[in-house]
This record gives structure tokens, sequence and C-alpha cells, in this order.
């Protein structure tokens, strides 16, 4: 088996709108095989960034473009794969976009390597330790803390038994800051799980006078209140903070994720499957449970990735929690024929099905299609 044709597609809807969210554009990765088996991957991204490093033709023998890499390869060696890309791309940079369009090959190598074996992705990276996992809706803030307690409301009653809010109007002053965590708690009632993303907007020390006050109102995490580069900074409020420290969405790849877990920088590792791909989700995995942290997915983005996640956490032994967007949007519901979202009870399954367990609708791709090559 070789690898025959990679395909990237750039979906994009009709109206992109100013908000911090993903999910209104794709790239999509098809890894295709001479004996006609394909897999699927995306990457959180600027989709025409990641495609322009897929499609970059040879250089140098460390500045190549992903296709030029891999066209020819035996597509189940995913592990010297990643290996060989790593290399190929030296000179693009070792902790950015370039891991990200990686991932998308990747996660599209598990789907494949899945489907040639009849196996879900999670039994080949070793086994899953849950079959089912508590969802928390993953949504912006309202304009205020009323607006915001009305969302809360909403999804408590759709069934879910933690809901995150995160990013603007954050930041703004403490105040507003109050307001919105006050809200978010009244609008959730007192039992359920309110977990709250910053959205990277103060320094340390503010950040943790906002912990001492949001811990009035019992958050399960405080997510990204720091710079995501500020690992210092992450370890010394981590230190001190009254409520958990999470992060992590934003770091592509092991490199990335490196001085964060030597450090010990923080309660709650997010692991971006779009960012990192199977290969690399796995070492952070191990790496974390070494230093008796906890592991998170993160995902905002189409349901190859929801499913990718479910995947790889549920292979995390001591898996709490699983992010579960709740953006009623086109890109996020129908890309694939299967919805996959948590269900009435609040906890979200794990396909079970070869590779990951989806299926493009393919009608949709073609709507939304805007730019492809192969």
């Amino acid at each position: 088996m070789k690898i025959k044709e990679i395909v990237c597609q750039v979906l994009r809807c009709e109206s992109v709108v100013a908000k911090t969210a993903s999910c209104q554009d794709v790239v999509l990765v098809r890894v295709r095989t001479d004996d006609g088996l394909e897999g699927i991957g995306e990457a959180d991204s600027s989709p025409e960034v990641v495609k322009a490093i897929i499609d970059a033709p040879f250089s140098h023998n460390i500045a190549c473009g992903l296709r030029h890499i891999l066209i020819g390869e035996n597509p189940l060696e995913t592990e010297r794969l990643w290996q060989k890309m790593n290399r190929k791309t030296m000179y693009f940079g070792r902790t950015s976009v370039t891991v990200s369009a990686m991932a998308a090959v990747d996660m599209a190598l598990w789907d494949l390597k899945g489907k040639a074996f009849g196996q879900p992705i999670h039994r080949l990276l070793g086994g899953a330790f849950h079959k089912e996992i508590p969802a928390y809706a993953s949504i912006l803030f309202g304009r205020d803390g009323e607006a915001t307690a009305d969302i809360g409301r909403r999804w408590i009653e759709a069934g879910y038994g933690a809901v995150k809010f995160g990013w603007e109007p954050m930041g703004t002053s403490e105040a507003v800051d109050i307001d919105l965590v006050r809200g978010a708690r009244k609008g959730l009632g007192n039992s359920a799980t309110l977990l709250i993303d910053a959205g990277c907007v103060w320094d340390a020390r503010t950040a943790l006078r906002r912990a001492h006050k949001f811990a009035d109102y019992n958050i399960e995490w405080l997510e990204e209140p720091l710079r995501q580069a500020d690992v210092e900074g992450y370890r010394w409020l981590r230190d001190r903070s009254p409520v958990p420290i999470a992060a992590g969405e934003g770091e592509c790849g092991r490199e990335s994720f490196r001085p964060l877990i030597d450090q010990h920088a923080l309660d709650v590792y997010q692991v971006d499957l779009s960012r990192n791909g199977f290969t690399d989700a796995s070492y952070i995995r191990q790496r974390v449970e070494e230093i008796g942290a906890r592991l998170c997915n993160h995902c905002y983005t189409s349901p190859l990735t929801v499913a990718a996640s479910l995947h790889w956490l549920s292979t995390c032994r001591d898996a709490f929690i699983f992010e579960d967007c709740v953006e009623d949007v086109p890109m996020r519901n129908d890309l694939t024929l299967e919805r996959v979202q948590a269900d009435k009870d609040g906890f979200i399954r794990v396909p079970d099905r070869p590779g990951l367990g989806v299926t493009l609708n393919e009608e949709f791709v073609k709507r939304y299609l805007i730019s492809e090559s192969r």
C-alpha cells in the first residue's frame, strides 16, 4: 500500500463574521492510496496557510511541502512519517502552523490506518478507558451577565451538566468580569459545573486577583488567563491560584507543550487534535500523565476533530470532561453524515467504527468548496 494522492480542500461559509470562533471555514486533508482507501483530517488554523504548507514544492532537504514528502510512502507507518515530516520541514518552524498542517495529515493517516485494519483509532492507540465521557457545552459569553445567564439556562435545559463560557467581553474591567461570571453561575444554578475561559486577557497578578474573585462562584477551572507563551507566568499563577488553571489549546506539537509540562505550569492540559495529530497527542498524553496533571481536549471546529478528540481522550486514563462546541453553524453540524454531539443525558459517546468513525457529507463539501489542490 502506498500514498497515491493528497487532496487539500478549503471550505468556507457564505458570510464570515468578526468573532473569536472557528468553523466558519475548514481545511480538509484527504490522503488516498493506490488500493482505493482514503483517510480524512483537518487542521484548526488559517485554511489557506495550511494548504500552502501542504502544496509547497521542494525547496531543499529541510524545506519541503508535505505532499512532496509523502507521495509514494506507506501510510500505515505513522510514527516514521511524522518524523519524516518533522525533519523535512525544519525551516518552516517547529511549534506553529507547520505542525497544524502535519496534524491534519496525521489525522488522515490514522483514519486510513483504522479503515485498513477495520479498527477504531482508539484501539490502535492502545485501547479506550472510556466508552462515554461527560461533556460540557462550550459557548461564548453573552454581552453581559444577564445575557450569559440566559445562555447558561439554555444548555442546562438541553441536558448538559457543565457549561464553559469564554472570550469577549471578558477583560474589559473587573466589574465586567465579575458580572459575567456571576451571571454564568446564576444561569447554571448551584449544582452544574462552571468553566471560565478568559481568552488570554490579563497579566499574572491580575489573573490571580480574578481567580480569587471567581472562586466565590465555584468555577471548575480558569482557562487561558495569560498570553499563551507566558510559561513562567502560568507556573507562578498555578502555584498560587485557588482554582485550577487550564491552557494548551494554541499549542502545536510536543515541542510547544514541553516547557509547560516540564515546569508543571498547569492543572489541566488542553490538547487540540487538529493542531497536534494523534502521534504527538499520544506523546503529550504520556508526559502529562507522568506528572500527575489532568488532560482534556480542545475542540471548536468540525465533527472530524470532535471524533478525533473522542478517540484520543478515551485513551487518557483519567479523562473527566469533554469539550463539546454547541455553536449552531453548518460546518460544526453538517460536514459529516453523523452528528457527533452529547446526548440528552450530557454524555458524548466514543465512535466505535473503523478509523475516525465518521463519513464526510460530500454534497456539503461541494456546496462550500472554494479551492482544491492535489
